[in-house]
């Protein structure tokens, strides 16, 4: 069973790496994004709108969660699904879409209207996945049948440490105050916003999974590493309680040999 485990522990350490230089390299650029996309929001007119910054009115929520496809991660997977329990139960009016296996079922425990659900892998996630959620995205807010878009998901802190976290994802709500400093943009606001705030889109749902990709393996490694620890620990329990029945047995054999050695020479 160590072997096992230790197996499983190194493979996560080894996904680990990549994961963690991905997640870590996508930050700023998504920090960045953001801070541009404000910017730009900041400097139009009030009278100017974005379908993405429009607030419809629905009370109904789509709820995006990302979770692994399989389990054998420490507490990861009941921490993510605890958030899911307590966010739906103070927010009733909800559907969902899942990216990852280990919620789906308690969403549908959950008796809530699951609309698509996704795999999410055993690899670093491609960009490419975010395409079918982004479309589903655009049907849903776009097409006016929700009024709000949020992710729940892990949140990568350290190897030890993985935080759920839910983030409001659409509508985006422009700046309260405008920045005092002075930036050109070319071409002008109205033309950059479109593409730029359907780039930021994208990118927080990738970084988003590549976050729960880092958070899964290193929670795997910690577990496995666990794991491994206490199979051998009981293997040493186990040796011990052996090396003493055998020990007891030989004595109780030499025993017999002796006393039915002293009856004869009696």
């Amino acid at each position: 069973m160590s072997k096992t485990t230790r197996a499983m522990q190194m493979v996560a350490a080894s996904k680990l790496k990549k994961a963690q230089e991905a997640t870590l390299a996508g930050r700023p650029y998504v920090e960045k994004l953001l801070t541009m996309t404000q910017s730009v929001l900041g400097r139009l007119n009030k009278e100017y709108s974005h379908p993405y910054m429009i607030n419809n009115g629905k009370n109904k929520s789509l709820v995006i969660v990302i979770s692994p496809d399989k389990g054998l991660c420490g507490g990861l997977n009941t921490n993510l699904i605890r958030e899911v329990i307590n966010y739906d139960s103070s927010n009733k009016n909800n559907i969902y879409l899942t990216v990852g296996k280990k919620t789906e079922s308690t969403i549908i425990s959950l008796q809530k209207e699951l609309i698509a659900s996704f795999k999410f892998g055993s690899t670093l996630p491609t960009f490419e996945k975010v395409l079918p959620v982004i479309k589903i995205i655009d049907e849903y807010f776009l097409g006016q049948k929700v009024g709000s878009v949020k992710i729940i998901s892990t949140n990568f802190i350290s190897v030890f440490s993985q935080k759920p976290e839910i983030t409001d994802l659409l509508p985006i709500v422009p700046p309260a105050t405008l920045s005092p400093t002075v930036t050109l943009f070319e071409p002008g606001p109205s033309n950059l916003l479109p593409p730029l705030l359907r780039h930021f889109i994208e990118m927080t749902i990738y970084q988003k999974l590549l976050e729960s990709y880092a958070s899964e393996q290193g929670a795997k490694m910690v577990a496995m590493q666990s794991a491994t620890d206490n199979a051998l620990e009981i293997v040493d329990d186990l040796g011990l309680e052996y090396n003493k029945a055998r020990q007891e047995k030989i004595t109780n054999e030499i025993l017999d040999i002796g006393s039915a050695a002293f009856s004869a020479n009696a």
